[in-house]
């Protein structure tokens, strides 16, 4: 969309407001008629720049992207580009600082050589027919022909086919501008002779900078927030943020607030959206509820605060997986604070469920008969959820069989907490698997007479058991953070078998006679058994080498290769005293 500037009465563009003269709404008054007055493109400006500067222009273009980003108003200024003419300018031009000769009709989509068609409307073979038949005939008045597609996408199959030939080798004097909003929709034959550009969403920054200037244009007076929360209900499409805007000014009084826009477009306070968010993840179902009922009794609409609540959840894993610095630029110093607090709190998948409950959430109140309803139950469903331990916590208690129980277990949004206990949001630390006495009362007779003083140990009495598997997993699969008698603590690596811990408890338990707890941790630990070997023998072997190069300075090693150039030093050993003697 165009970066506001006072227009002059030759580049007045339809519909301005004149004395008497019917109003003209945002999105067409300050419509950009040059490519400088783009925002957002940069990409494409920079392209288009370099490609008119060397004369290496494209015979067709193909321009895609959302719902009011500018595809239109650009094939509009890219046709009154390659019929520029004015005084001074010869050819194709990207400088337009002045209206040229067809300027003012082809921005006004009135000129008889630059033909726009909706193939929303005209979508069969016979269409497309007529620009065949009219392609061979050279312009009337301008310098190219240029036939503006828009929705190219609706085209049937036939048409597109009809248009293959003339797109591929069109005459000199003709330029095809497709426009589609649905890429995946043109078929590939079409698509590999235009040259693409994808117009991207403009960001929130950038359009709020952009609606302050037309307001300030306009004489209205609107704050930051307002202006914020208009840019973020836009998504990206300029159209869309100054239609929103248009309405605003209208809604507002004397000066337009944050609480206008919310109170209009139905939006909740997004500091009371992280209060309520903090809420579910404590567990605190009655507070919830009450928060949501006070955000609906002001004005907020039960699907919005739902949608509100899923984009503050991916504010907040943003913050716990990137940093402080992957927050969002346009957040309030107190939303920021709110954001970093939750994020120091919950982790990645406490919030990764929240997230998805809250997608399934969005779509059971679009189709609910009372979205309030079921927007106090996906509440219901997150406050519950976070008394409950995580799938991760509970694939391990199965993995055990029925043989094993948690211990010490803390996970995002908290295990199931002792009555009158507090729900813990904080990061998995650690479990600890115990076994419980369900080894045979035989087994303890085959158990070694030795203790277990190491965790080397241990792996020497798996392979005395010859328990191969769990021995290669132990070596390679496991880093040993902390060793005691009947404790062992671990860190599980990929590739490990995830019930490990519980096997190598139940084990020890009938090898031993004695209770063994397996706890797994996140620590970093040791490096595992084969990387130690692995280690040692790199060790060994440079040593060796260092050895080997210094007898070969050794003058009578020396006289060896001189007599035998091909010998090597394969090995180096130490005598023993006899044959030192000797």
């Amino acid at each position: 969309m165009a970066k506001p500037k006072k227009k002059s009465s030759a580049a007045k563009p339809a519909g301005a407001t004149q004395q008497g003269a019917a109003y003209a709404v945002l999105a067409r008054k300050y419509r950009p008629e040059t490519f400088v007055e783009l925002i957002g493109q940069d990409a494409m400006v920079r392209t288009l720049t370099n490609a008119f500067a060397s004369g290496r222009i494209a015979q067709a273009y193909m321009l895609t992207g959302v719902r009011g980003v500018g595809k239109t108003t650009t094939a509009r200024i890219l046709a009154r580009a390659l019929n520029y003419e004015r005084e001074g300018a010869e050819g194709p031009s990207i400088e337009m600082s002045e209206f040229g000769e067809h300027c003012a009709a082809i921005m006004e989509s009135r000129h008889v050589d630059v033909l726009e068609m909706d193939a929303a409307s005209h979508t069969g073979i016979d269409d497309i027919r007529e620009i065949i038949e009219s392609v061979r005939y050279k312009p009337v008045a301008a310098r190219t022909k240029v036939y503006i597609i828009d929705e190219v996408h609706m085209l049937s199959k036939q048409a597109f086919n009809g248009l293959l030939k003339t797109l591929e080798e069109p005459p000199d004097h003709v330029k095809f501008i497709f426009a589609t909003t649905e890429i995946r929709k043109v078929p590939v034959t079409v698509l590999s002779r235009c040259q693409r550009f994808d117009l991207r969403r403009v960001d929130v920054a950038l359009l709020r900078d952009h609606y302050a200037k037309i307001a300030k244009l306009e004489k209205a007076q609107i704050d930051d927030e307002a202006l914020t929360l208009i840019a973020r209900a836009s998504e990206g499409s300029v159209r869309d943020g100054l239609s929103i805007l248009d309405q605003a000014i209208a809604h507002g009084t004397d000066k337009v607030t944050g609480a206008d826009v919310r109170s209009m477009l139905g939006l909740a306070d997004r500091a009371r959206v992280f209060e309520l968010l903090e809420s579910v993840f404590k567990g605190e179902a009655r507070g919830a509820l009450e928060r949501l009922r006070a955000l609906y009794d002001d004005g907020a609409e039960p699907v919005r605060i739902l949608g509100d609540l899923a984009e503050c959840v991916h504010v907040v894993t943003r913050i716990a997986a990137a940093g402080k610095d992957a927050a969002d630029p346009t957040l309030s110093e107190a939303e920021r604070g709110q954001a970093e607090a939750l994020a120091g709190k919950l982790d990645i998948g406490a919030l990764a469920r929240a997230w998805q409950a809250l997608l399934k959430g969005l779509q059971e109140a679009n189709a609910a008969p009372r979205p309030l309803a079921a927007a106090e139950m996906v509440l219901v469903r997150l406050a519950y959820m976070a008394s409950l331990p995580s799938p991760k916590d509970l694939a391990r208690v199965i993995a055990g069989d029925g043989a094993a129980r948690t211990e010490g277990v803390s996970q995002g949004g908290g295990a199931p907490a002792p009555s009158g206990a507090s729900h813990s949001t904080g990061s998995a630390q650690a479990q600890s698997v115990a076994v419980e006495e369900t080894a045979p009362e035989t087994a303890a007779l085959s158990r070694p007479e030795t203790r277990l003083r190491s965790f080397n140990d241990v792996i020497a009495l798996v392979e005395e058991k010859r328990e191969r598997k769990l021995g290669h997993a132990l070596e390679h699969n496991v880093r040993l953070i902390r060793f005691a008698p009947r404790h062992i603590e671990i860190k599980l690596l990929d590739g490990a078998p995830r019930t490990l811990p519980n096997e190598l408890g139940t084990k020890l338990k009938a090898w031993t006679g004695d209770q063994w707890i397996v706890a797994v941790t996140d620590g970093e630990g040791e490096e595992t058994i084969a990387e130690k070997r692995l280690q040692r023998e790199r060790e060994e072997a440079a040593r060796q080498q260092h050895e080997i190069e210094e007898l070969k300075q050794h003058p009578a090693l020396r006289a060896v290769f001189e007599h035998f150039p091909g010998a090597r030093i394969t090995d180096v050993r130490e005598l023993g005293s006899e044959e030192e003697d000797r």
